[in-house]
């Protein structure tokens, strides 16, 4: 992908498309790795929800179905203004979304923190509108907060983080912690994309710098 400036900047609500009332397209009912729910707008008791912007969410979502106490993942458009958009409106630039990572959790079984730190791990979270070669907001890093402890426990690992990437050599964490909006779901070809093409892209720059527990 091009740098464009209009790729690399939010737009405001009335720069953006207007989407549409509704998804229109189908999803699979399971999910091909969990075998749990593929939609769960509706979670069950004790479980949490987590919604990570990394990058190409194909390879993002592989990385949380395979962490212990993941419940059931699916990948979606977050952070932006267009209700419902379509993957090739996104790439635009002019929703305003980022590609996201929905994921669904045991806190019995995995915290929040342990997830931040995964995700801080497999990317590179000081790259501000890009991830890699892919270059626009969409591929921004996100964290979108569900509750105020996910926010709370969001900023702490930053604050220990950043001293890391800092005398790592990388610059300042772009990361935006917000409290989580509307979350659209993508197309059904691009849930558990790399199950479905194993030898698809994997795209992210990770640092290798692993992230300060506790």
């Amino acid at each position: 992908m091009l740098f464009s400036r209009s790729k690399t900047e939010l737009p405001s609500a009335d720069q953006a498309l207007p989407g549409r009332a509704q998804r229109p397209w189908a999803l699979a009912d399971r999910h091909l790795v969990l075998d749990a729910p593929l939609v769960t707008d509706e979670v069950p008791e004790g479980l949490e929800v987590a919604i990570f912007g990394l990058g190409c969410f194909w390879g993002a979502e592989e990385v949380f179905w395979q962490v212990p106490g993941v419940w059931s993942t699916s990948v979606g458009y977050a952070g932006g203004v267009t209700p419902h958009p379509s993957y090739e409106e996104v790439c635009t630039g002019r929703t305003g979304h980022t590609e996201a990572v929905r994921v669904v959790y045991d806190p019995a079984k995995v915290s929040f923190a342990d997830l931040v730190a995964t995700f801080f791990e497999v990317h590179d979270p000081t790259q501000g509108m890009r991830q890699g070669n892919d270059i626009g907001t969409q591929y921004r890093s996100a964290i979108y907060v569900t509750t105020p402890e996910q926010e709370r426990v969001a900023r702490e690992v930053i604050a220990r983080y950043q001293p890391v990437l800092t005398e790592a050599g990388y610059g300042e964490i772009t990361t935006e912690v917000l409290p989580a909006g509307a979350y659209y779901y993508a197309e059904d070809y691009h849930q558990q994309y790399l199950v479905k093409v194993p030898n698809g892209y994997r795209c992210h720059a990770r640092t290798g710098v692993p992230v300060p527990r506790g």
